[in-house]
This record gives structure tokens, sequence and C-alpha cells, in this order.
């Protein structure tokens, strides 16, 4: 089985090589009226719920750790052809420092594609003992999250934890029927042994809305598989970092989020280091809010509408015509490392696999597992 992996992985590789070199078609062809029209942006709607009592210490450096590899994964899917967008939220519950009002939970932050606050609120989250209320904290994210009425998307909530499913006023049973009626899985995670999450009800849980259960192990360190790709990517991160040209507001702060989102996946490891530049290269980390690049290439954008206060310093003095020409040179530049990465990341992908044991007691095994398996319903695939 492993060779088998070995040699898709390898064809995969040869494939994505081999696309570099392919003309475009005639101007004759591109022109064609009578071409189908382009297909509906699909979503992935992911919204994350974890246990932030004292016994999830463990839980929280899992997610931490295997955020970036979770990221990747998700980023390899497509719907006939076309690449899904991916939306996160984060919720906490189960901590003495929430309110006995909110049930003991908070939303910590809404559906995004902001994939560096998300990294900069999973870095933020301290454990505390308190009161886990399953029910309440599906509801409220049920309640509180634009899930949207796309049938044909993509919506799952994982539920992390490890006391008994059933705590709290609010029934389980209510909240998961209440999914099921927003077409949203619910998976389950116990962080324990199979069987005991069985006998607490996160089995009945998942079942009831047709997810997923699984059990972790939420103290096992993350092992991370170091590759000899691993240095070029992160030389490779470092470049990609210098095409970005923070504008507005928020363009200043952004940027050295960006950064530190940058510190906190090496502290972890070289690897996770690397798995957030892959991240970083995928067509699910974009910037617009604060990028000049990215948001170029969004719908409505104009340059007429930037104030001079807007831009960074060098560009103030600039003309549109010359700022749009910085912009261009830098997206070519970009264009080139994030190629650069990607192959990189697919000889990365096939040393790892060589070296890989069937580890699959992690959080990240256990969401990937249940993501691929219930997008299969929704027609979106891996190959």
């Amino acid at each position: 089985m492993k060779n088998i992996k070995l040699l898709c992985l390898s064809l995969l590789c040869v494939t994505v090589l081999s696309c570099k070199s392919e003309t475009k078609p005639p101007l004759a062809i591109a022109q064609n009226t009578d071409q189908k029209a382009p297909l509906k942006k699909r979503y992935i709607k992911v919204a994350l719920l974890l246990d932030t009592s004292n016994s999830m210490d463990g839980l929280i450096d899992q997610a931490k750790a295997q955020l970036w590899e979770i990221i990747n994964e998700l980023s390899y899917a497509k719907c006939k052809n076309e690449h899904p967008s991916l939306q996160i939220a984060l919720y906490e519950y189960g901590n003495d420092r929430l309110t006995e009002k909110s049930g003991y939970t908070r939303k910590i932050i809404g559906f995004t594609t902001d994939l560096d606050e998300i990294s900069k609120e999973l870095f933020s989250l301290t454990t505390n003992g308190g009161s886990e209320f399953c029910g309440i904290v599906i509801k409220s994210s049920l309640d509180n999250l634009d899930w949207g009425n796309d049938a044909d998307d993509l919506k799952m909530i994982f539920i992390a934890g490890n006391e008994p499913f059933d705590q709290g006023p609010l029934d389980y049973k209510d909240a998961t029927l209440q999914a099921k009626e927003k077409d949203v899985v619910v998976n389950t995670i116990f962080c324990g042994k199979y069987e005991h999450g069985i006998n607490t009800q996160w089995k009945d849980g998942a079942k009831l809305a047709y997810g997923d259960y699984m059990a972790i192990d939420q103290n096992k360190e993350t092992v991370h598989i170091a590759s000899p790709y691993d240095d070029i990517i992160l030389q490779l991160n470092i470049k990609l970092n210098n095409t970005y040209i923070p504008y507005g507001s928020q363009g200043r702060y952004k940027a050295e989020t960006q950064r530190e989102q940058d510190d906190n996946a090496a502290g972890y490891s070289k690897a996770n280091a690397v798995n957030r530049t892959v991240s970083k290269s995928s067509h699910l980390y974009t910037n617009s809010t604060w990028d000049l690049v990215d948001a170029e290439e969004k719908k409505g954008f104009r340059y007429q509408d930037l104030e001079k206060n807007d831009l960074p310093e060098n560009l103030k003095d600039k003309s549109v015509s010359e700022i749009k020409a910085i912009v261009s040179q830098q997206r070519q530049k970009r264009n080139e490392i994030q190629e650069a990465i990607a192959e990189n990341n697919l000889k990365r992908r096939v040393y790892i696999q060589s070296k890989e044991n069937s580890n699959t007691d992690n959080l990240e095994n256990a969401m990937v597992r249940a993501l691929k398996k219930q997008a299969e319903k929704k027609d979106f695939s891996w190959n």
C-alpha cells in the first residue's frame, strides 16, 4: 500500500511539473461565446469547538501544531475540477474564565478566510478548569455563525473534549437536531479511550447529526518528519514575505501578524514552519484586506479609491501607473515563488510518505479522515 501511495504522489509531481509547459489555447477558443458559465463557488465551512478546561492542554497543543497540516490537506480538495474556498470558525468552551450566562462558551472568531487570525487566536488560548456543556456550545455555533443556505457547501462542526457529552442544561439531542435542520454535520472527538467516549455519549452525539465519532490521545506529542526539502521551502518563505505590499489602516499590523505566525509555527518545529509556508503558497491563503497584490485581484477594487495615507511610505509619491507596475512585478515574483514551493512540497510529500508510520491517534488525522469521508457526499474529491 505504501508503494502504491508513493507511485501516486510521484505521478502527481510529474503531472504538475509538466503543466508548466502547456501552451495557452488560441484566442478564438478563449473568445468562444458558447462556453459554459463559470461554476458556482463552493465552500468548506469548518467550526472547531475546543474544550479549554484544565485537562486539555494537550488538545490545544495539537491544534496549534497541526493547524497547517489540516489546512494543506483541505487545499488539495476539488469539486468538478474547481478548488473550494475554506472558512474556519473557532469556539472555546468549558473554561472558568468564561461567564456562566454564556454557558462557559465563547465565539473566538466567526467564519473567516484569514488563516493568520485563526493561528493567532489558537496561540492565545489558555486552559482553566470549568464546566463542559457540549449541547450549549454546539447550539451557540449554530445560532451565531453564518452557515449560509447553499446545500452544496460542506458544513461541519468538530467538537473535542473529554467530559460526558450530556452535561449541562441543554440536551445535546436538541442541539444535534438543529444541526441536521441546517445541514451541518457534527463530528465528535473524544480525548481519551474510545470505549469511554462511547459510554459518555460522544458517539451518540455524532450519530444523531450524521457525523463521525473519533477518539484521540490528546497528550500524544505531534511528530513531524523532517525532509531534505525543508530548508529550501523555508528560504522561499522569506522571499515570499517580501512580495507583500501592506496598505490601509490594518496593513502594518497584519504584516506583523504574518511574521508572528511564522514564528509561532517555527516554535513547534522546522517541519511545522514548512507546513505553514506550504499553506501560504496555496489558493486558501489570501490577504486582500491588507495586501495590494491580493487586493488588486478582488472584484470592485479601484486604485482611485486609495487615499495617500493608505499607502506604504515608498509608494506615497508614486503615480497610479507606477504603483500598478510595482504591484504587477510583485505578483509575478510571488507566483514564481509559490510555484517553487509547490514543486518542492510535492517532492517533500513523497519523501514523508516513505518514512511515515500509521500514527492515526491525533487531532489532524481524525479531522482529515472525517472531512474526506463526508466531502465525498458533496462531490468533493482529493484525486
